[in-house]
């Protein structure tokens, strides 16, 4: 008689059991999609097509790298970029604060026979020991644009790379001027390099073809319903990938921006729905019909 009155709850747990570990088995898989998906090592291949880009660039690559922050780069980068590239570009945080500096060398090693390579700082690298950062990257071969102009040559046509330093103090806001093109530039093609796309905001005028960031980390952490709410209101429509920009420099024209969601994470090591990449882009040429 004393077993009957314990039947419905003993009977309740077995129902109930299932749910519980079918809801323990949904967590378990959500959490190894999340460290899956930020230590996953694709590479994105993207065609950018460009209005203004003179012919002897179609087809130009351009190995795209940025936040990188604690992690390794594949050794086997170089060998999974099939016919190559032409210009490796570093958009920022390529270390972090207390990320050992031996990493970055390896990193940097890596990439360095590549092709030529280009870098600019991201906020984290700022929170790294700087001094002992860039000392690394110089000493690689590597060129540290700090709010410059680079002139670059291909098939003997020349363009314009522009690197924009992050603010080292200041927020987000603080940027230098952007630095102009030597006088008879007008109308060259010409790519700027920034760790942050919301330094569009910061611009009356985008004076550029193509401009090239990072920092976003795709919203690393897409919380369906949620999304990016946590973050200011501009990465809610420029996260990753492509958008158009009005130049607004007297041209009528629009520049290309892409927004890679980076190598690596920024807290903790996590990413959903947004996985790490590493982007190969292939300028075109816009084909005009007659």
């Amino acid at each position: 008689m004393g077993h009957q009155g314990r039947a419905p709850a003993a009977n309740a747990m077995v129902t109930a059991w299932p749910y519980v570990a079918a809801a323990g088995a949904g967590i378990v898989a959500v959490a190894s999609s999340m460290v899956v998906s930020a230590f996953g090592r694709r590479i994105v291949e993207t065609d950018i097509v460009l209005d203004n880009l003179p012919a002897a660039l179609d087809g130009f690559r351009i190995l795209l790298v940025t936040d990188i922050h604690r992690r390794r780069l594949p050794k086997s980068l170089p060998s999974r970029l099939g016919k190559g590239v032409n210009l490796v570009l570093l958009g920022g945080d390529m270390t972090e604060k207390n990320a050992p500096l031996h990493r970055l060398e390896s990193n940097l090693e890596l990439l360095a026979p590549v092709a030529p390579i280009f870098a600019v700082h991201g906020n984290h690298d700022y929170k790294a020991e700087i001094a002992k950062v860039d000392s690394i990257i110089r000493g690689r071969g590597i060129r540290l644009l700090v709010d410059e102009n680079v002139q670059l040559d291909s098939n003997g046509e020349k363009f314009w790379l522009t690197g924009v330093d992050y603010p080292r103090s200041g927020g987000k806001i603080d940027y230098a001027p952007l630095p102009e093109l030597p006088s008879g530039s007008e109308g060259a093609f010409r790519i700027i390099l920034v760790h942050d796309p919301m330094w569009l905001m910061t611009r009356s005028t985008v004076p550029a073809d193509l401009v090239l960031a990072g920092h976003t980390h795709g919203g690393q952490v897409l919380v369906p319903l949620i999304g990016r709410r946590h973050v200011e209101t501009f990465y809610h429509t420029y996260s990753a990938g492509m958008y158009d920009w009005a130049r607004r420099d007297g041209s009528g024209g629009l520049a290309k921006v892409f927004i890679s969601r980076g190598f690596g994470t920024a807290h903790l090591p996590l990413r959903f729905r947004s996985p790490a990449e590493i982007n190969v882009l292939t300028l075109r040429r816009r084909v005009v019909l007659s």
